[in-house]
């Protein structure tokens, strides 16, 4: 398929809409409740402004950064999402195999637990990609500790635990589809791989059959001990996803944490929450520096990416944007809507007077509500 005519991710997103089909097009789409928080993490970026400077020499762009011990040439990272196969054949492994990503220019990829590739396939083909693991935590404990183990067999650098899912929101998309994997589609990293008859449950219609499974098998009774123990299980750092309030930040790294990942599920979860962004700067505050703050949640654009990085960011985190070009374009599409927000946030940097990431994260109100100005 041509991409050449795709010069945005919004390009890509509405190409993507035409591919997939109908259960995996709301599966995406679609946020829980009424979707405010779906909507509100992209609209809240308009509530920054970008106030660049002027006769700065911006011959020369430095993107790297550098966080749990390892430097990355850019900030933008791939975050966890299911199921990549209903989006294209190859799933995961279009996704790690992207030329961006194999060569080692994207910050890091978070594989999901609910892959339709086992970890161990994706760490087989990773390139010079950095690997995390997303991991829910389920009531059957011998499930966790197995997918730990097998994580670090398999070469992960991070376990990325998810913070907020002690049960799944009001998905009322995939209830009115009755979402189910179609065969021969699979959770690969829970289920028996070699038992073909194993499907996702097709549950009555009006109900989703991946509610129906994370009610089964996620523990919602989950707490600051359970995070206490995952420090102490693993021999990886470990990172705490779905982080909304400062608080959560402090218990977080009490815990033992070692990064701390605002999220809000991609408007998935709690409906009514506020916007990643709009929290980042709070979060950010309470942390001082003690570990690094990744954010996800409706990025869309390069200038995005900035805005975050201006708001104390250490990195970005993607998630539909990257199922957009894997819909499209495979491994190819998922490079293309990579170097496409490096491109993006290049150009931005060059235009506000930042050469580097730390000079964007040290420059004084380069980043400013867009009411700062209302009263001029």
């Amino acid at each position: 398929m041509r991409m050449d005519t795709l010069l945005t991710v919004n390009d890509y997103h509405q190409k993507a809409i035409t591919l997939l089909p109908k259960n995996a097009r709301d599966y995406y789409e679609s946020g829980s409740d009424d979707e405010h928080t779906l909507r509100r993490n992209i609209d809240a970026f308009s509530r920054f402004l970008i106030w660049p400077k002027c006769l700065a020499d911006v011959s020369k762009i430095d993107m790297s950064v550098e966080f749990l011990g390892k430097k990355y040439k850019t900030p933008i990272c791939l975050s966890p999402s299911a199921f990549h196969k209903l989006c294209h054949p190859d799933g995961e492994l279009a996704t790690v195999q992207d030329k961006y990503s194999y060569a080692g220019n994207a910050g890091v990829m978070i594989c999901s637990s609910w892959g339709t590739t086992a970890m161990e396939d994706i760490a087989a083909h990773q390139g010079n990609a950095t690997l995390w693991f997303q991991l829910y935590v389920y009531k059957h404990r011998p499930t966790c500790e197995a997918l730990i183990r097998r994580a670090e067999r398999a070469g992960f650098e991070a376990l990325v635990l998810t913070a907020d899912t002690p049960v799944l929101g009001h998905r009322l998309a995939d209830k009115r589809n009755a979402f189910t994997l179609p065969p021969p589609l699979k959770f690969a990293n829970i289920l028996d791989n070699s038992d073909s008859k194993v499907r996702m449950p097709k549950v009555p219609v009006g109900d989703s059959g991946l509610m129906a499974y994370v009610s089964e098998q996620v523990d919602p009774s989950i707490d600051w001990n359970m995070l206490k123990w995952l420090v102490g299980f693993t021999r990886l750092p470990v990172i705490v996803k779905g982080v909304m309030r400062p608080g959560d930040a402090e218990m977080a790294i009490m815990c033992g944490a070692k990064a701390v990942f605002i999220s809000n599920h991609g408007g998935r979860q709690m409906d009514s929450a506020p916007s990643t962004i709009e929290v980042l700067p709070e979060i950010v505050k309470a942390v001082r520096q003690r570990v690094p703050v990744f954010i996800d949640g409706g990025f869309r654009n390069g200038r995005d990416v900035f805005k975050a990085l201006a708001l104390g960011a250490t990195a970005v985190f993607l998630g539909r944007p990257v199922l957009y070009g894997l819909t499209v374009g495979g491994a190819q599409g998922v490079e293309n809507i990579l170097r496409i927000m490096e491109n993006e946030l290049e150009v931005t940097m060059e235009l506000s007077g930042c050469t580097t990431i730390h000079e964007i994260q040290n420059t004084k109100e380069i980043v400013v509500p867009a009411d700062r100005f209302s009263k001029l």
